[in-house]
């Protein structure tokens, strides 16, 4: 007699839970911080009007499979206190397909800690949905005060960011290769509970007070209950519209937007925010809850561009670092314009033409093969370089969106939304060894992950056109 067992349930894709995680966290952060639902209609607004105007433009994004995932497109930061939170929370992203890209190292600009990008790096996950969370690790090794060192030490040690049920669906992830359905589910509910706000500080209101004096962002990780979200950052069509439209929805945008210029092929990132909130908070004591105020969360939105290779990130960061050399950016609107006027002008030494930047290997893009070329395949040899190809219309090429961070854009945002222009100068540097121990795992190289993408579009438009095998000169 035959026995018949039950088939174990399907896993739910990692994509899936991120989308779930996604909307989740948006609709928690939507009821704590209501401006953020004002921001996300401006920008609804702005790229339903961008795309309306501009047919290329909804052509390119649709060509790329962009298009669909920029109303859904967000990225959220959070700042860690311990190497064990950074490890979990490495494990936690993993479940939702998320990977660590990048090492950025904050502290030459003055804000002690260093990061790095849990995101998707596959190119159909990101048009499934690109969320992004930018996770800094405070660095203890930073504070100048030994005393204050150890007893934020001590603060964080007691502390446990994740439900014991989030753990336990981690490690089932783990142990499984996947979640069910109802897993699933219960993990976005627990995983959301790490990111929730919480009013009631961990700390009396003179050791909050202390560890704000040595600075506002040791202030917001050492003292409270978790790493609560800190902005949750749409992404824009155009981030200058909806710099200039803030104001008429009640909110007033940081004085200048970070990164790039506006161009007509947008690079990297441009990034603008409003201040963070000042919200009420009990601080414990002996003698019962005493109130006060905090600011850490705040409004943030983004545009993002092209992917510049190694050689055009070097001219990139000579050029920034040639303007904040010489134009101040302070606090007060006057000086943004001369700012954003000295930006626009130095980056007219950065080519503003997708072929340009292809053709001096500045930027990063995805190549396929048109009707035009698998029609001419067909019937005739085709030529077997790449450059005759672009030229006959058999081969096209678009821009590869910039997926990561810039981390004098992140430090900009950072002190800007903390109240202050507070500067530090730290005399330790990059510790990328130490952050690597304290994740269990090395960053991806973005660089290497954008040039994977790259070649592997070239090779398969190469073979829809039937060229596989002949000797192909690369592409600059």
């Amino acid at each position: 007699m035959s026995r018949s067992f039950p088939m174990p349930q399907a896993f739910v894709s990692p994509d899936r839970i991120r989308s779930l995680f996604t909307e989740a966290m948006s609709q928690m952060y939507r009821a704590e911080v209501p401006q953020y639902g004002t921001l996300i209609e401006l920008v609804a607004d702005v790229n339903a009007g961008c795309l309306e105007k501009d047919p290329d433009l909804r052509d390119r994004l649709a060509r790329a499979g962009e298009l669909e995932r920029i109303d859904v497109e967000r990225h959220g930061a959070i700042r860690l206190g311990t190497a064990d939170e950074l490890f979990t929370i490495r494990r936690l992203f993993a479940v939702m397909g998320m990977q660590p890209v990048g090492y950025y190292d904050l502290s030459v600009a003055g804000v002690p800690v260093h990061s790095t990008s849990f995101r998707p790096i596959d190119e159909a996950a990101l048009n499934v949905n690109p969320f992004r969370v930018f996770t800094s690790l405070l660095r203890l090794e930073l504070i100048e005060d030994e005393g204050l060192r150890g007893e934020a030490e001590a603060i964080l040690a007691k502390r446990r960011i994740y439900t014991p049920r989030a753990v336990t669906l981690i490690e089932r992830h783990e142990q499984n290769g996947g979640l069910t359905k109802a897993e699933a589910m219960e993990f976005v509910a627990e995983a959301l509970e790490t990111f929730r706000w919480h009013s009631e500080a961990t700390v009396s209101a003179d050791t909050y007070k202390r560890l704000h004096d040595a600075h506002r962002l040791i202030a917001d990780v050492v003292s409270f209950k978790g790493p609560h979200i800190n902005h949750l950052t749409p992404r824009t069509l155009d981030i200058d519209a909806v710099q200039a439209r803030m104001s008429e929805r009640g909110i007033t945008p940081k004085a200048v937007i970070e990164g790039p210029p506006r161009r007509h092929c947008d690079i990297l990132l441009r990034q603008t925010s409003f201040k963070a909130l000042e919200e009420m908070i009990a601080f414990s004591g002996d003698d019962g809850a005493m109130q006060g105020t905090h600011t850490a969360r705040f409004g943030e939105i983004e545009q993002r561009g092209v992917a510049l290779t190694a050689k055009g990130r070097t001219l990139y960061d000579q050029l920034l670092a040639s303007v904040r050399g010489e134009v101040q950016v302070g606090a007060g609107g006057a000086k943004a314009g001369a700012y954003d006027d000295e930006l626009a002008a130095r980056f007219k030494a950065l080519p503003d033409s997708w072929d340009e930047l292809r053709r001096e290997n500045l930027a990063f893009f995805r190549y396929s093969a048109t009707p035009a070329g698998i029609a001419a395949a067909a019937g005739s040899t085709l030529p077997g370089d790449p450059e005759a190809l672009i030229a006959s219309g058999y081969l096209t090429f678009t821009p590869i969106v910039y997926e990561d961070f810039l981390p004098v854009s992140a430090a900009g945002i950072f002190q800007s939304n903390l109240g202050t222009d507070q500067q530090q100068n730290y005399a330790t540097r990059s510790n990328r060894d130490a952050f690597e121990a304290a994740l269990g795992a090395t960053v991806q190289d973005e660089l290497a992950l954008y040039a994977e993408r790259q070649a592997a579009s070239l090779d398969s438009a190469l073979e829809a056109l039937g060229l596989v095998g002949l000797p192909l000169k690369t592409v600059a």
